[in-house]
């Protein structure tokens, strides 16, 4: 299938240099993505004829562009000539970078507990920078403590055995190691007061989340807000949501929110920039970090 298009000038492309260096297969995979778009775009290529060009539709070449999927080297070379990538020199470092991009991250060994649409979260999660979120009904899981952890996966997984239950609790633990290694992202976390009255796994459990939020509000990479009660209505009335941003500029912002079996994920720049407006104006009005802090305290002299 021919397409006339003029022929636009040098398109800037990665290098070995350029990769990333943290982060896991995702940034690999939403990197290549932006990277094959970019070049599609530019020579005036459309997504059914991109698709056609390697035996597949518009929409597995829209998964392949947003980093949703793993790329097959056959086709990113596919793809590379039909968009006049043809010098070795152009072409090597992507089909490196799709190789690479293939490679498992450490939550593989999980995927018999993670259905698709929560792996591509934990990847996202992994490569952020930044992730700034709002709740009304759990702590968010980057911040809970194990056995609240383990009691909020119960709720969900009511007849899970016990080894289930704990490999679920495993991953979420591993989850939060990033908190505490070389270059932590960025956690801010903005909840509502009936998060922490809602008394999941009972009083013991609560006492210890609870403390486990003031240790963790200690490190110079957590940030926790409350919103009381008190405060009324206020700008995020639609529900939870989080923000994950990305060291490499290249990549958007995604506005994550969970639904019961499956999960909303946003990168378009007019979505995101509301979502961004509504965590600000979230964080003006939720309880200043040393007022929630006393929030915390107190609620700890209550249970």
């Amino acid at each position: 299938m021919s397409v006339e298009r003029a022929e636009p000038g040098p398109i800037p492309l990665l290098t070995n240099a350029g990769y990333p260096r943290t982060g896991g297969p995702t940034i690999l995979r939403m990197l290549l993505g932006t990277q094959l778009r970019r070049l599609r775009t530019l020579r005036g290529i459309s997504r059914e004829d991109a698709g056609h060009s390697i035996r597949a539709s518009h929409a597995k070449i829209s998964r392949l562009e947003l980093g949703r999927v793993s790329f097959k080297e056959r086709d990113v070379a596919d793809l590379l000539t039909l968009y006049g990538v043809v010098a070795e020199e152009e072409r090597a470092p992507l089909l490196a970078l799709a190789r690479q991009a293939n490679t498992p991250g450490w939550w593989h060994k999980y995927s018999d507990l993670l259905p698709n649409w929560f792996e591509v979260y934990v990847g996202l999660e992994e490569a952020a920078t930044t992730i700034r979120s709002y709740e009304i009904q759990f702590v968010p899981g980057l911040l809970q403590s194990e056995d609240y952890a383990r009691s909020v996966i119960m709720l969900a997984h009511t007849t899970a055995p016990a080894e289930e239950l704990d490999r679920r609790t495993s991953l979420r633990m591993q989850r939060q190691t990033r908190l505490t290694q070389d270059q932590p992202p960025m956690i801010w976390a903005v909840l509502d007061e009936a998060v922490l009255r809602r008394p999941i796994g009972g009083r013991s459990v609560m006492r210890g989340q609870i403390e486990h939020l003031l240790e963790l509000t200690r490190l110079p990479n957590v940030t926790v807000q409350i919103v009381p009660f008190e405060r009324g209505g206020h700008a995020a009335a639609g529900g939870p949501f989080s923000i994950l941003r990305f060291a490499e500029p290249e990549l958007p912002d995604v506005i994550y929110m969970e639904q019961l079996e499956s999960a909303l994920y946003l990168d378009k720049r007019e979505e995101t920039d509301r979502y961004m407006q509504v965590m600000d104006r979230l964080c003006v009005q939720a309880d200043s970090v040393s007022a929630s802090r006393r929030f915390l305290k107190e609620l700890l002299d209550e249970l």
